[in-house]
């Protein structure tokens, strides 16, 4: 079964070279499938967009069985840690967990940054939080055997500035949101840490339309929040399903573009039909797609 939401990356101009970074990187990992530019203004290449003319659009890749989708665009955006990704190391399940989690570690701080050192800590005995040279960041961590069972790979939101305390409201938002959605684990805050107050996430991970998902408020001042660098792309059978997610998440009307749209927590989503890559291979589709803000199957 084809995934119903896509972490989508965005990339100031080497989407190619972090996708051969990180399926390199990561165990069992592939590129499924690349797109490119139009190559003039006549097939719908916008002036903002010539010097990208004929080059990668996007990659479909996978890491450890976790569909991805690099960018290839322009400087607008930059990854922060507000999105980051939780990477499991299961012993129960991979003997050598352990190592295999000392290896990423070894491949990703390469040219980057670490943001929590690899190291012991109270709720993992392996456990660190990596920006690699690409600005995205990871937490890579020794899973506890008698738990029960994540993915590898699983996208982590971090509420911060305008945001913190509201992780458990979001959650539950998203929830009612989508099918195929429920709570996994929680932990909350015992007592103030700043701007995270007593009772709030400390942890959580929930279920949306079969793609888990961590969460937490962030327990010390962040000058970051979530931005288009990370985008979350939905997966629509028809019409009817683009304008029941569109009605349901678009909640800023200036980031309506191109099938894009924001929360009203800031998280960006892009809701766009299952078909989405059969309806860009016909004639004239990206000139057609630049004006649009929801996407209007007919009109493709």
């Amino acid at each position: 079964m084809e995934p119903k939401i896509i972490p989508n990356l965005w990339f100031d101009g080497h989407a190619k070279d972090a996708v051969d970074f990180y399926v390199s990187a990561f165990p069992g990992s592939q590129v499924s499938y690349t797109s490119y530019y139009p190559q003039s203004a006549e097939e719908g290449l916008a002036d903002f967009q010539m010097n990208l003319a004929g080059d990668v659009l996007t990659v479909e890749f996978e890491l450890g069985h976790q569909r991805f989708i690099a960018i290839n665009a322009g400087p607008e955006f930059k990854f922060n840690p507000s999105v980051s990704f939780m990477v499991n190391f299961d012993p129960s399940r991979d003997a050598k967990a352990r190592e295999h989690l000392n290896d990423l570690w070894n491949r990703l701080i390469v040219d980057g940054q670490a943001l929590m050192p690899l190291d012991t800590y109270p709720f993992s005995k392996q456990y660190g939080w990596v920006k690699d040279r690409y600005g995205l960041s990871w937490q890579l961590i020794l899973t506890d055997p008698l738990g029960e069972p994540r993915p590898f790979i699983i996208p982590s939101l971090m509420f911060s500035q305008q945001n913190v305390n509201l992780a458990e409201t979001a959650i539950n938002y998203y929830i009612s949101v989508f099918r195929d959605a429920k709570w996994g684990n929680l932990a909350r805050y015992r007592e103030d840490t700043g701007p995270a107050k007593a009772g709030s996430l400390m942890f959580g991970d929930f279920m949306l339309a079969n793609q888990w998902f961590a969460a937490m408020d962030a327990g010390v001042e962040q000058d970051f929040s979530f931005n288009e660098a990370c985008s979350f792309a939905i997966s629509c059978q028809d019409q009817a399903e683009i304008d029941y997610y569109w009605e349901k998440l678009s909640r800023v009307p200036e980031a309506e573009q191109c099938g894009w749209c924001k929360d009203q927590f800031g998280l960006s989503w892009q809701i766009v039909p299952e078909n989405m890559r059969e309806l860009m291979e016909r004639p004239g589709a990206f000139a057609r797609l630049m004006p649009m803000k929801k996407l209007i199957i007919a009109d493709f």
